[in-house]
């Protein structure tokens, strides 16, 4: 198959995808909304996708007297005692705390966000029945109906976006490799440290240029390590930092570097204590990496078990006191020593990450996990 023929292939394709697209949404184009009686009025009007009518973000759930928040392709819904949280291409729900499986994920078309009319309005305590002879959706609240509010000055209440929910405090410092900057190596190590707020290192979520590495990060109430397996693109690169404080409130933050071609090939080795070691409450974690390179050694409880293979773990689960982090400097031989004091009983199980960084290039070394007990 020559390439004009393969692209006129292609954008014949693509004609016919258009074109059955817009006989959907022409056919949607009939179906009407009532609440209580009265007809809803929708701008843009609602959507029909494999069966399912969709509708504009707030077009609908305001007048069910419910609060709607959208930020980083998550929309929550709170109202009439529930809660109700979706996200933009994902059939995966939450209503009331609970996981549930939408048929239909919901979807972007221009500016306007469409989310799926029978499930959240049932999840918000809403009836729905659908009369296929005349498309109406008709939904049906319990308690006195929504309040005429009259004439009002700017937009429809349900156009104006809802007040932002409070926010955790929290921000990062000490952030590797910096902001903005430019480093040598195609495999920096990434990390930083939280402040201004307790964290709750079990929600924390990382990603890098949007795929999720969080499985491959540690994680602690002191902050976050990364180290790449594998190089990355010498580019821009963004790291998202997500989660709730200790007081239950989200943060949202980020932040980007330059990675560069440098080759440099960091390592660790010859760490002690060895894997499946007893250990004091106090010790020395000693091992050999790159010369002048900085070193961070983190001991603690975690979630699930330790093991070589691990590449992320999540620290502090025995509360902020069972973790311990530790940051030296490799002497110019290499050798380093941290000395570890932690506050843990006998018997409880340990997990030692050892990671690297190399001091000129920033290059990471692959990092070591330990799983230790304490005599």
């Amino acid at each position: 198959m020559t390439f004009a023929s393969s692209s006129a292939g292609r954008t014949a394709a693509a004609t016919i995808a258009i074109l059955a697209l817009a006989t959907a949404t022409s056919s949607a184009q009939d179906v009407s909304v009532t609440l209580n009686g009265a007809p809803v009025s929708l701008n843009p009007a609602p959507q029909e996708r494999d069966g399912r009518v969709f509708v504009p973000l707030r077009g609908v759930f305001e007048r069910l007297g419910a609060s709607v928040v959208y930020s980083a392709g998550t929309i929550n819904a709170q109202g009439n005692n529930h809660a109700v949280s979706l996200h933009i291409g994902s059939t995966q729900a939450t209503v009331d705390g609970q996981s549930q499986t939408l048929d239909v994920a919901p979807f972007i078309i221009g500016a306007s966000t469409y989310v799926p009319l029978r499930f959240v309005s049932q999840a918000l305590g809403a009836n729905v029945n659908y009369d296929g002879a005349n498309r109406i959706v008709a939904l049906t609240q319990n308690g006195p109906p929504p309040q005429n509010e009259g004439p009002q000055n700017g937009p429809p209440r349900d156009m104006q976006p809802p007040q932002a929910p409070p926010r955790s405090p929290l921000t990062l410092r000490d952030v590797r490799p910096g902001r903005d900057a430019s480093v040598d190596s195609r495999r920096p190590t990434i990390e930083a440290e939280f402040a201004g707020a307790p964290v709750d290192p079990n929600s924390v979520r990382v990603s890098l240029d949007g795929l999720n590495v969080t499985d491959q990060t540690s994680r602690s109430p002191q902050g976050i390590v990364y180290s790449p397996p594998s190089d990355l693109l010498t580019q821009r690169h963004e790291v998202r930092v997500t989660g709730r404080d200790a007081n239950g409130l989200p943060f949202e933050t980020s932040w980007s570097f330059t990675s560069g071609t440098g080759d440099v090939r960091n390592s660790i080795s010859n760490v002690r204590p060895d894997d499946g070691a007893t250990v004091g409450r106090q010790f020395v974690v000693r091992g050999r990496t790159m010369p002048n390179a900085r070193v961070v050694v983190q001991v603690g409880t975690v979630n699930g078990p330790a093991t070589r293979d691990v590449l992320g773990q999540i620290f502090g689960a025995g509360g902020a006191n069972s973790n311990v982090r530790s940051e030296v400097t490799a002497d110019a031989n290499g050798d380093f020593a941290a000395p570890v004091t932690i506050d843990a009983r006998g018997g409880q199980q340990l997990t030692l990450v050892v990671d690297s960084t190399d001091a000129r290039s920033q290059s990471a070394a692959p990092r070591v996990v330990r799983s230790l007990t304490v005599q």
